[in-house]
């Protein structure tokens, strides 16, 4: 299927240029998103993907998005998307503004757009030379300002992987450039807190809802970075000597990690549990 595009209520080509060269988010990325998953001509949890929104908004200082027309261009770009859709963007950026960093008055910019999506059931991860400031002004909002994101998967590709983890500041285990990272350590499936920097994915929060409900140990905790070394496998070389690893987001849900800086690991137990049990409660409730 071709990419659907909906920009402040009217539909675009994907390559047409449908925003101002001084739109605030094309010039200095004031802008914030959310991408979720379709299933079935729908937008999964799309409720708690707008609440985020808000959430990012408010820590950027941007007005609170319009929910009542963002929910109206979802409808409108998924009905035209048609069920073969997989991926829904949703991307709300501070507007018209000038060339530096200050803002003026301008009305939001609103674009929205459907599209393929194919997440394998694993995922091949590499650790970063890059890290995460829990500090920074924006840690925990998904902005568009993605630079650092996109370097890093870059380098992670360039080394046979398809996401990048990072470390935080302080050396802890933060996440991925576009996922949350879970390791199995004692018996429990462990994922950092909010305060190492991570954002707080949709996916990590159903994860840990969830889990809780079926008994599964899956919860927060400050991890060391170098607990990553405990993933590969141990002198006996085998890929079922090493701890589980996955990741965790809303178009991958729970992909265990089967390689890491390019040595095979195993699929931990617990993170093949978690992602049955993810696939098996996101199909009871599309908004849940």
């Amino acid at each position: 299927m071709s990419i659907v595009v909906w920009v402040d209520g009217s539909f675009v080509e994907p390559r047409e240029r449908a925003l101002s060269a001084l739109d605030h988010g094309v010039t200095v990325g004031d802008g914030i998103f959310e991408t979720c998953a379709v299933y079935g001509g729908q937008a999964f949890a799309l409720t708690r993907h707008l609440r985020r929104l808000g959430r990012s908004a408010a820590g950027m200082g941007l007005p609170a998005p319009d929910e009542a027309r963002i929910r109206d261009g979802v409808a409108q770009v998924l009905a035209a998307a048609g069920e073969s859709a997989g991926r829904l963007r949703i991307t709300v950026t501070g507007g018209f503004g000038p060339m530096g960093s200050g803002r003026d008055d301008g009305e939001e910019t609103i674009v929205i757009a459907a599209g393929p999506a194919s997440p394998g059931p694993t995922a091949r991860s590499v650790r970063s030379p890059w890290v995460r400031n829990e500090r920074s002004a924006v840690a925990g909002l998904k902005t568009t300002s993605y630079a650092e994101n996109v370097v890093a998967l870059a380098d992670a590709v360039a080394r046979g992987g398809d996401e990048a983890i990072f470390a935080n500041t302080v050396g802890d285990l933060c996440e991925g450039t576009g996922a949350n990272v879970l390791v199995e350590v004692g018996g429990e499936l462990l994922t950092p807190p909010l305060s190492s920097g991570c954002l707080a994915g949709i996916t990590r929060e159903l994860l840990l809802e969830w889990a809780a409900e079926d008994g599964l140990p899956v919860r927060e905790a400050t991890l060391p970075f170098s607990v990553l070394d405990r993933v590969v496998p141990g002198p006996d070389g085998g890929a079922s000597s090493g701890m589980g690893l996955a990741l965790a987001g809303s178009v991958r849900n729970i992909q265990p990690v089967v390689s890491l800086d390019g040595v095979a690991v195993r699929a931990g137990e617990l993170s093949l549990a978690a992602r049955e049990l993810f696939d098996r409660r996101r199909r009871e409730r599309m908004d849940p």
